[in-house]
């Protein structure tokens, strides 16, 4: 009875929104037991090859914010590769002779499943990645927006019928698929860099084997088991685990039998990858590293920049190859906006993705955590400020506080490589010219960002910027509707919106004469 009127009156002490907050926990917590024996029917712990689940245990797949194992996969190697190729090259004729409304219907069953397992998806998402379950829901609709999408893509893959040179002929121009196609994709977006790159191949009529990211492969063998409940026949679609990458990226970008190599990574990476495919001659996408600057004119609106900058920067704990690397901030505002950005940032709850109101979690593993901390050590060394943040979170493991810094410069690690994790590095410039100069001084072209109210300005700094994405007053740009991909070292081709379909077919002109 004491116990009973002692609750009672703690209950009667809080505020409206202490209770609030008391019973939004209480609600995620019992979300994310549901969610944890729901995500079982979606955790497969072998790799997925010619429609058959195979391979041993091999190694551990952790929880990003724990340590704690969550499953073991295989550690599948070259042999496994080349068993991989066989099965689609074996699928490949008859899956590219289905009529594209056949191949649609799939498609958008496998679309229409994903949606049905979001919240699943999302919880495997968080806890093999790292990053807070709101962002990794997000990932999960953005990426099923790409199946959505390229189903019915896959009905609108149309040819052309020229004018002719001569009075008596007839110039066509059909598409075909380009064959068995190799993805190798990255470990920060483990659901959407699936469905980006398989997607548009599936809807040309293209077989594919997709290599996942060794830190987060369970996202790649969890769509592939709904991508069999939707009537993917076997071998169209597989999905080779492994420890070390090496084996089984020489296999895919080597073997004949394989005509196309996307790949999503690093620069380095990238150009080796690249260089083994020339040996075949075979068609390649890479998306590859990014630099981004992210500019803000004195006459921005700056709490949309903040906002914008927020969005860029600290999005999945600044792990993205489009995030803002270098902020740079005219004069005049400059003052305004680091203070501005920088209690954005103090509002930022570092924790477990899995826990209520956490906004950063994680970064991948330790490696991650010390390339941060070699580049702010030679930024400060080199003249560079800290405002916040800096170092390791209190939490430990690979926990790192949300970071502002200024006085950034070229001669620093952080203005020439990504840093690629949650340190905003921001400079002043004073003149248009002066930014476009600053931006542009890089060998790398994916995403660049704008804030500015003077509309003359923004089509000036568009045609000017030597990057693939630009994004005018706004920190997020991505959709399954517009191509995404870089210039110079930021890669070759682009992926999303019809143009990323038209990546995985060939062309075939016939001239028919005698009519």
């Amino acid at each position: 009875m004491f116990r009973r009127h002692a609750r009672l009156a703690r209950l009667r002490a809080w505020t409206a929104q202490e209770f609030a907050i008391r019973i939004k926990r209480a609600r995620f917590r019992s979300f994310a037991r549901r969610m944890d024996k729901k995500v079982i029917t979606l955790l497969k712990s072998q790799a997925y090859i010619d429609g058959t689940w195979t391979g041993a245990p091999g190694f551990a797949v952790l929880d990003k914010a724990t340590g704690a194992e969550i499953a073991r996969v295989p550690d599948l190697g070259a042999d496994e590769a080349r068993l991989a190729i066989t099965a689609a090259e074996r699928a490949f004729k008859p899956w590219a002779k289905l009529l594209a409304k056949e191949r649609a219907a799939i498609l958008r069953r496998w679309y229409e499943l994903i949606l049905d397992h979001a919240d699943e998806l999302a919880l495997l998402l968080t806890k093999e990645q790292g990053k807070p379950l709101t962002e990794a829901k997000g990932e999960v609709i953005y990426g099923a927006g790409f199946v959505g999408f390229n189903a019915e893509q896959a009905k609108r893959i149309y040819g052309e019928v020229i004018p002719s040179h001569k009075p008596d002929a007839r110039v066509m121009v059909t598409k075909y698929p380009v064959g068995v196609v190799a993805a190798i994709t990255p470990w920060n977006f483990p659901v959407a860099m699936i469905t980006r790159k398989v997607t548009p191949a599936l809807a040309a009529g293209c077989t594919i084997v997709v290599k996942p990211a060794e830190d987060t492969p369970l996202c790649a063998l969890a769509l592939a088991a709904l991508a069999e409940r939707a009537g993917v026949p076997k071998g169209v679609f597989n999905v080779v685990t492994c420890k070390d990458p090496v084996a089984v990226g020489k296999v895919l970008t080597t073997d004949s039998r394989v005509r196309m190599v996307t790949f999503t990574g690093s620069t380095e990476v990238g150009k080796i990858l690249m260089a083994q495919a020339s040996g075949t001659v075979k068609k390649i996408g890479l998306e590859l590293g990014g630099n981004a600057p992210l500019i803000v004119f004195d006459d921005a609106d700056i709490s949309r920049a903040v906002t914008g900058a927020m969005a860029s920067k600290f999005r999945n704990a600044g792990q993205t190859c489009v995030s803002a690397n270098r902020i740079l901030v005219q004069a005049g505002i400059f003052d305004a906006f680091v203070a501005a950005l920088t209690a954005e940032v103090a509002k930022h709850k570092v924790g477990a993705g899995v826990d209520a109101g956490v906004t950063q979690g994680p970064l991948i593993n330790l490696q991650a955590v010390e390339k941060v901390e070699a580049h702010l050590a030679d930024a400060i060394a080199k003249g560079a400020k800290v405002i916040a943040g800096g170092k390791r979170h209190k939490l430990g493991k690979t926990f790192f506080e949300p970071t502002v810094v200024t006085g950034i410069g070229r001669s620093m690690r952080m203005w020439n490589e990504e840093t690629f994790g949650p340190v905003a590095a921001i400079t002043r410039f004073a003149t248009d010219e002066e930014a476009i100069e600053l931006a542009n001084s890089t060998p790398f072209g994916l995403a660049a960002y704008v804030f500015t109210r003077d509309l003359a300005r923004t089509f000036r700094m568009s045609d000017a910027l030597d990057f693939g994405i630009i994004g005018i007053n706004e920190g997020l740009t991505s959709t399954e509707v517009a191509p995404f991909g870089g210039v110079k070292e930021s890669g070759l081709g682009r992926e999303g919106s019809h143009h990323g379909v038209e990546e995985f077919v060939e062309l075939k002109y016939t001239l028919i004469g005698g009519l």
